[in-house]
């Protein structure tokens, strides 16, 4: 069946006329002032038999009046949710500058370490492999319960964004807590205890250390890198997001990239 006739046949087997639908989805435009959700007898005639595709609002009202997830819709037409975070890198496998990143919100799964072996030494190095006696799969939405009251965000490392490089390599993702949204200030005994923070300036996101002098923030790049510290003033041209905990990174992606580069010149 086409996607037409499949929404045919969800609105059949919950007993709804046209009518009942088109009733329904005027009551969702009244609701948002909007008549962009609203479903006309004809139009639903179309949708239903001559292959026309709805709107995402008159899809968005298909979904609510049918107690179907969007989603679901969405896939009569050939797009899968699920598929984003891979087809991220077949569209655009790396973008220049450093942005938030929300993609991992569509994964509704993952497998995660749900049992460890009991003598594992959490004070030695270990196969991780060994260490895990069983996977399960468990909705994202339970892990919340393990985050008590912390926010976690995640950014992307912008393939032109040097700032922490090499300590954070571009192309890296990182996990954000907003919670430590405060510039610490005091002496580190080395680089990779000294906090790093994921901002927000008018020209776009930056991972950087942070320095604060009254308002005045200063992005302190790495030492090995070729980006100038910037000086900005906090609150009006700068916000701390929060402070990176986590880095996902690869190395061979940046090393093949550079060689690329070299291969070719520029």
């Amino acid at each position: 069946m086409n996607p037409g006739e499949r929404l045919r046949r969800l609105r059949e087997q919950l007993g709804l006329t046209i009518r009942d639908v088109e009733a329904a989805s005027l009551r969702l435009a009244d609701k948002y002032t909007n008549q962009s959700f609203a479903i006309s007898l004809s139009r639903l005639s179309d949708i239903e038999t001559k292959g026309i595709v709805p709107s995402v609002h008159k899809l968005y009202a298909l979904a609510v009046i049918y107690r179907r997830d969007i989603a679901d819709l969405l896939s009569l037409y050939g797009m899968n949710l699920k598929n984003c975070v891979t087809d991220r890198e077949i569209a655009l496998p790396s973008i220049p500058n450093s942005h938030r990143f929300s993609l991992f919100n569509q994964i509704p799964n993952t497998e995660i370490p749900v049992e460890l072996d009991p003598a594992f030494n959490v004070a030695a190095s270990n196969d991780i492999g060994r260490m895990i006696v069983r996977w399960g799969t468990v909705p994202l939405h339970m892990l919340s319960s393990l985050i008590k009251d912390r926010k976690y965000s995640y950014g992307y490392i912008g393939s032109e964004d040097l700032t922490m490089y090499p300590l954070i390599l571009p192309g890296s993702f990182v996990q954000v807590d907003e919670s430590r949204n405060v510039i610490t200030m005091k002496v580190w005994r080395s680089e990779f205890e000294r906090p790093i923070y994921f901002v927000e300036t008018r020209q776009g996101f930056v991972c950087a250390w942070c320095e604060l002098s009254a308002s005045m923030l200063t992005l302190k790049s790495h030492p090995m890198s070729p980006v100038p510290s910037r000086v900005l003033r906090l609150g009006s041209d700068a916000e701390i997001i929060g402070q990176v905990v986590g880095v996902a990174m690869r190395l061979d992606q940046w090393l093949a990239r550079e060689c690329e580069q070299e291969d070719t010149g520029s």
